[in-house]
């Protein structure tokens, strides 16, 4: 399946753009820094207001709107809104593109710069640095501190979106009142890395791959992107989700032929990779998934979870759901657990749900109230 490289639509996208660039774990440093942003609701004559909502693997900034590339609902449409969790009649709602993504903040996509931040007229690539979820935090806080705002009422998120709340609890603890990690953990576990390679080396084998050069010659590793979407698109999942939604029903048939017979489940993962390879970039995937599998909070404070919060004064929600095999409720009592031992206030809630991994992201009431009661509940503490 060779494709030509036109997925991702010019797209005027709200960015800052920070001509001292940033220094990054690696030892590089980026200069000019883009981050591409969006906000919903109104910012407060305090400016005390504001939710930072971190997003997860291959979401982006369009949370609550429609995506200008897709045509699609934002992804948080459930959970963003007047009267809904994150009430926008009472919050100012910021969300960025994380730095490596391919929404419009810096990333592989984005032009090539050289040390003195002058443009070198072609795409990144292969060559853009490693980035971890540290640095995707510290260009974060660079667009709060941009938009006017000394401390985020709250910072949230799911996934890799989870891992960033975490990491901003950890690095910055003066800088939000309150943090909400979701199905997520404090560090990628040796599961979750292997399915990262699956994917990866699916990108790499493609023919179209071409080294990572492949927007050379207006191609795009479309078969290898897509596996790689589907492999993971299936750890979202959980069996009991597979088994109600598709069974072993058939796609288009009632029977098997025994000739090219599809079942509803095939079809559907189908679906799910060559959609993807239209709005991501492959050489963001490969960055971004590398990101996750290198976080690990309890490592950046001498192996002791507790030590990154030790002394906070930040109020925690920890929420999982049953059915997650991605990050289980185990890592989230881990993360619990460290909290109580630096003497953290903290809450956890585990959701009933037969949903996956996903479940954050559908209609899960329980969830839902459990998130507006913590945020409002900040609110009133905070005096917003």
């Amino acid at each position: 399946m060779s494709e030509v490289a036109t997925p991702l639509p010019t797209v005027e996208h709200q960015r800052a753009v920070f001509a001292d660039g940033m220094a990054l774990d690696c030892g590089m440093t980026i200069a000019p820094l883009a981050v591409a942003y969006r906000t919903y609701g109104t910012l407060n004559a305090a400016r005390s207001n504001a939710i930072l909502v971190c997003h997860a693997l291959t979401g982006d900034q369009y949370l609550a709107e429609t995506q200008p590339v897709t045509g699609k609902p934002g992804w948080w449409q459930a959970v963003v809104g007047p009267g809904k969790p994150l009430d926008t009649d009472r919050f100012f709602i910021i969300c960025a593109n994380v730095l490596g993504g391919c929404m419009g903040s810096t990333g592989p996509r984005e032009e090539m710069t050289d040390a003195q931040g002058r443009g070198l007229g072609r795409p990144w690539g292969t060559d853009f640095p490693t980035v971890t979820i540290r640095d995707m935090v510290r260009a974060q806080k660079r667009l709060v501190e941009h938009l006017g705002i000394a401390r985020l009422l709250a910072v949230v998120g799911g996934s890799m979106g989870g891992m960033q709340a975490l990491e901003w609890a950890a690095t910055y603890p003066d800088a939000l009142f309150a943090c909400a990690p979701i199905a997520t953990a404090a560090h990628h576990s040796a599961q979750n890395i292997a399915f990262h390679e699956v994917g990866r080396a699916a990108i790499h084998s493609d023919p179209d791959w071409r080294g990572g050069r492949y927007w050379e010659d207006g191609r795009l590793p479309a078969q290898g992107l897509s596996v790689a979407r589907m492999v993971a698109h299936i750890t979202y999942l959980s069996e009991g989700a597979l088994m109600r939604k598709f069974g072993r029903r058939l796609q288009g048939a009632k029977a098997l032929t025994f000739l090219e017979d599809v079942f509803a489940v095939e079809s559907y993962l189908r679906h799910q990779g060559s959609t993807f390879i239209r709005r991501f970039d492959a050489n963001s995937y490969l960055t971004i998934t590398r990101a996750m599998d290198y976080f690990d909070l309890a490592a950046e404070h001498g192996g002791d979870l507790a030590a990154a919060f030790r002394g906070t004064a930040t109020r925690f929600l920890l929420a999982s759901f049953s059915s997650d095999w991605l990050f289980p409720t185990a890592e989230s009592r881990a993360v619990v657990r460290a909290l109580n031992r630096a003497a953290a206030r903290v809450s956890f809630i585990e959701i009933e749900s037969d949903k996956g991994h996903d479940a954050f992201l559908l209609d899960e009431p329980e969830f839902h109230a459990a998130l507006a009661g913590f945020l409002r509940g900040a609110a009133e503490a905070a005096g917003v």
